[in-house]
Order: C-alpha cells, then sequence, then structure tokens
C-alpha cells in the first residue's frame, strides 16, 4: 500500500457548489449523506432522508452525537415552516440544592450528574409520523447496516475518537469502563479506513424503528438506562423517559438586508445569532477582508453572546422576552456601544424598552435543516451496557446560581448550543444552513449568513472563507488563512488575537439553497469528511 499521511493536506484544496433537481443531502460524513440520499431514491422525502442521515450519523460519526443525543429541526413543506425542538429537560429528580448538598459547586463535564433526558430518537419517530412517506423502520435500515456489517472510519471521526479516548481515560471511575467496552476493540480505538462495528446500536436502531421510540422511553431501554442511574447514584429515570414528549414551535426571525434569517426558539442559543445579525444590519458592508469588517462582526457577536448568557434558558424561565431582545430599538441601543475598539461585553437591558448537522431538499420542494449533539464529542463518557447508546451531557451548560435564569431546577430545559437555521425571501424558502461546533455554531450563522447577503459569495464559498471565534472578555481565535494585516488591525483595536491551527474549533457547516429554475445548489465544509450526495 502506498505511504501517506491521511490528515496531511500541504496544498489548497478547491471544492464548487454541487447542483441537482431531484434530492440533495448535504452532512459532515459521506456513508450519511448518501444513505440519505438512498432513501429519497427509494420513494422518501426530504424529512425521511433527514432521518436516515441523522441515525447513521450516530453510527458512523459517533464521536459528535449519538443514540443518547439532543435535536432540532426546522422543517419547510407545504408552504410553511416549521419548528422541531427535541431538547431534553433534568431530570425530576435533580435540583441545584440536591447537587450542594452532595459537596458539587459546579456543574461537571462527564459522569451521571450532567446527563439529561434525550430527544433525538423521539425526534426521529415525531418527524417520521407528521411529515415522513416511509415507515421509520425502513428509514433507519441505512443506519442499521452499517451499526452490524461495518462501515470505514473516516479521518476527522478518527481523530475526535482518539481524543475522547484520553478524555475518558482520566476518569477513574466504573462507569466509564462501559464507554471503553463499546467504542474501542481490545482497549483501542480504531485506525484510519478500519471497517468498523456497533452491534448493539444496530439492536437498539431496530428497536426504535420497530416501536417507532417506545422501547427507548417506555420499554426495555428505558429500563435498562433506569437501572444504570440507579446503579451508580444519577438522576435520570424511566419516569423522566416515559414523560417526554418533542416540542412543535414557531420559529423566530429577523429580516437582514432583505433575507429572513430563520431560527428555533430559546432554549436554543438561535436567539444570539438573530440578535448580532440585528446589530450588524445597522453597518454597510463591502468587502470582507478587511478590519473594520471583523471588528464589527465581533462586537456585535460578544454583545449578543452576554445577552443570551444572562437570559436564554426554558422558554417557560425565561424573564426577557424574544421580541424585545430582537426589537429595532434595542439593537440600535447595542449597536452605539459599538466603537473603534474592542469593549468587554455586558448584558443589556431589554426589559427598558465535540454536534453534527445535515440539510436535506427533495424534487417536491420539501426541505429540512436539522442538528443533533451529544454536546462535547460523545458525551457525558456514560454509556448504556449492550445498547450502544451514549448519553449527552447538555446538563453542565446549566449554573448553580440560584439567582441566574438558567439556574439547574428539576424537570427544566438549559440554555443549548445546537441550532439549524433556514433562509426565506418573500415568504418563500430559500434554504436550509448550519454551522455546528458548541458556542461557534451562532457565529458560524452570522458569518456564513453574511458571507453570502453581503459579499455575494456562493454557498462553497461561503463556507470555504476564513473564519473567526470570538473566546471570552477581548479574546478572539482566527484561521491561519485570516490575512496578517487584519489579525495586526484587530490586535491595534484591542482583541486578544491567536491563530488557532486546529480547523475543526471554527465549526463544520453545510448549505442547500434553491435557484430561481427551481433546481438545488448545496456546499460542504471543507473543515471536515463532509459530502454533498446529490441526484
Amino acid at each position: 500500500m502506498m505511504n501517506f499521511n491521511p490528515q496531511e493536506y500541504k496544498y489548497c484544496s478547491r471544492r464548487s457548489v454541487v447542483y441537482g433537481n431531484r434530492g440533495m443531502v448535504a452532512t459532515s460524513q459521506p456513508l450519511a449523506a448518501q444513505a440519505g440520499l438512498e432513501i429519497i431514491k427509494a420513494g422518501g422525502n426530504a424529512v425521511d432522508a433527514a432521518i436516515a442521515t441523522a441515525a447513521c450519523l450516530t453510527v458512523v460519526e459517533p464521536t459528535s452525537n449519538g443514540l443518547g443525543s439532543d435535536a432540532f429541526a426546522l422543517v419547510w413543506i407545504k408552504d410553511k415552516l416549521h419548528g422541531l425542538n427535541a431538547s431534553g429537560y433534568s431530570p425530576y429528580s435533580i435540583s441545584a440544592e440536591k447537587l450542594k448538598e452532595r459537596g458539587i459547586n459546579e456543574i461537571p463535564k462527564y459522569g451521571v450528574i450532567p446527563v439529561m433526558v434525550p430527544g433525538a430518537p423521539a425526534a426521529w419517530a415525531e418527524l417520521s409520523e407528521k411529515f415522513g412517506k416511509l415507515p421509520l423502520e425502513e428509514v433507519l435500515k441505512p443506519a442499521i447496516n452499517y451499526a452490524r456489517n461495518g462501515f470505514a472510519v473516516s479521518v476527522n471521526v478518527k481523530q475526535a475518537w482518539d481524543k475522547a479516548y484520553h478524555i475518558y481515560k482520566k476518569e477513574q471511575v466504573e462507569e466509564f469502563k462501559y464507554w471503553f467496552d463499546t467504542f474501542t476493540n481490545n482497549g483501542r480505538t480504531p485506525e484510519f479506513g478500519e471497517l468498523w462495528r456497533l452491534p448493539h446500536h444496530a439492536d437498539t436502531l431496530e428497536s426504535i424503528g420497530k416501536t417507532h421510540g417506545e422501547s427507548y422511553y417506555k420499554g426495555y431501554i428505558a429500563d435498562k438506562i433506569d437501572a444504570f442511574f440507579k446503579k451508580y447514584n444519577g438522576f435520570l429515570s424511566k419516569e423522566d423517559l416515559s414523560e417526554y414528549k418533542p416540542e412543535w414551535v414557531e420559529p423566530i426571525s429577523v429580516n437582514y438586508k432583505g433575507y429572513d434569517v430563520c431560527e428555533i426558539p430559546p432554549n436554543g442559543q438561535g436567539l444570539v445569532a438573530l440578535m448580532a445579525l440585528n446589530i450588524l444590519k445597522g453597518f454597510d458592508f463591502t468587502y470582507k477582508d478587511t478590519s473594520d469588517t471583523y471588528h464589527k462582526q465581533i462586537e456585535a457577536m460578544k454583545l449578543a453572546f452576554a445577552d443570551g448568557r444572562k437570559y436564554i434558558t426554558d422558554k417557560t424561565q425565561m424573564r426577557a422576552e424574544v421580541n424585545k431582545l430582537l426589537s429595532e430599538k434595542y439593537a440600535a441601543a447595542r449597536r452605539g456601544l459599538i466603537t473603534e475598539k474592542a469593549l468587554l461585553p455586558e448584558a443589556g437591558d431589554p426589559f427598558c424598552g465535540g454536534t453534527v448537522y445535515l440539510c436535506t431538499a427533495d424534487g417536491e420542494g420539501n426541505m429540512v435543516s436539522y442538528i443533533q449533539s451529544n454536546y462535547m464529542g460523545f458525551g457525558s463518557g456514560i454509556v448504556i451496557p449492550e445498547t450502544g447508546i451514549s448519553l449527552q451531557n447538555r446538563g453542565h451548560n446549566f449554573n448553580l446560581d440560584p439567582n441566574h435564569d438558567n439556574c439547574m431546577m428539576s424537570h427544566k430545559k438549559t440554555y443549548h448550543t445546537i441550532i439549524p437555521g433556514f433562509l426565506m425571501k418573500d415568504g418563500k424558502a430559500v434554504g436550509p444552513f448550519g454551522v455546528m461546533g458548541g458556542f461557534m455554531q451562532p457565529q458560524g450563522h452570522v458569518q456564513v449568513v453574511m458571507n453570502m447577503i453581503d459579499f455575494h459569495m456562493n454557498p462553497q464559498e461561503a463556507l470555504d472563507a476564513p473564519r473567526w471565534q470570538w473566546i471570552k472578555d477581548n479574546k478572539i481565535e482566527i484561521e491561519p488563512a485570516v490575512p496578517t494585516y487584519i489579525a495586526e488591525d484587530l490586535a491595534r483595536k484591542g482583541h486578544e488575537v491567536k491563530i488557532q491551527p486546529n480547523l475543526n474549533e471554527f465549526g463544520r457547516g453545510q448549505i442547500i439553497l434553491k435557484t430561481d429554475e427551481g433546481t438545488l445548489c448545496g456546499a460542504t465544509e471543507p473543515r471536515t469528511d463532509g459530502q454533498v450526495a446529490v441526484w
């Protein structure tokens, strides 16, 4: 075999936008993209394709999501945009007071404590029942096949797998052993391109398909989850699972220079992206590659995040109203704080005035923007034995401050990072887009939207363009491709600039747009193993 390094690429490579008309699936892993397209060819629609792709991603990219994930979706069907919030809530038996009684003063990243009710399997069942054309059991078959018969491990997945291995290896308690039992072979992670099987994963997927998710939330799988958390002194129970149901919600939006940018309402952080765009639409931008453009984008993002981190939580617990946070008056007040110098962000007062992303489209005009995640890589590190279920660690986003809107409490949804996006114009669908990656997501949404609308980039160019990321205070990270003169001028404006060579830190995006001719135009992220599968 030739001797080469699958992680090394010495020269810039160029991807072109992809066109089609009968179906398109864009996501971060080629096998999953192709599986979604297979479902469209088999008579399914864009919703069926999204479910099939999402299920496959739990198998072929388990480093970012799994059978214990949460999910959100924006679905364009029958000339209307629908929103689905399939994030889970905290267990009934947990509270900030109970954690403090255990000597826990900060919610940990890993272990049984940060695990909340997973929403993704319920999302698949709900989407299938409401809008799908094919039986859920059939839609899940490609994922079951990959799990049972094997898949070749791709480059970025292998790298993330190794990272997770070293993280969980440090956790010297028994409950983490099941991650190693499930996701390693004789104590090792897979090699690049190795054929890897997840047989227990296949069994669970098969059961979800046959029972339409009932076995997961009310049957024998729920019993296994309940028993595990009782054994290891956790909080999640069968009662929490049995009462869970995803929620259909009305999307929120702002009009950015003629285009409606749509997001899921809180508890998701899509509101942060919309607040930033609402601030930025008051400026005129001609060129992307200027320090002034970068500076204004960063400052708007900092202001939006300050508000988001203070106010976003379970919608039933939010004191700030979304319409006030998105009002023109409030945006103008926040815009007025932006000067030529970097500022330390603080929340305003509106009262006075490692995730996977995919998008699909079919020949009937239906389109889906879908995202699901275990939050930090494989998530909590907790895997239910002999099920393949790796559970998310979303509870880590709660805090224990009783005066904070996002304080941990019983049966509550937390501030959520995963956000699908959708563009519309004059009431018609333009198309789904998304950039996954923790708190990079609203920052990626803003940059990609502005690349297309302000700087007239095609979808692939909009994803290829160098990115920045605000970290905290005045700290920012930029990709190596950002011109040196921009980095130097940002430093003069007071930004603490770090060049980040790990491009995975800047998110992974996908875009599908409908052309004026009615065909489909797709683009995929160059920072990962992504592919646009097209018909």
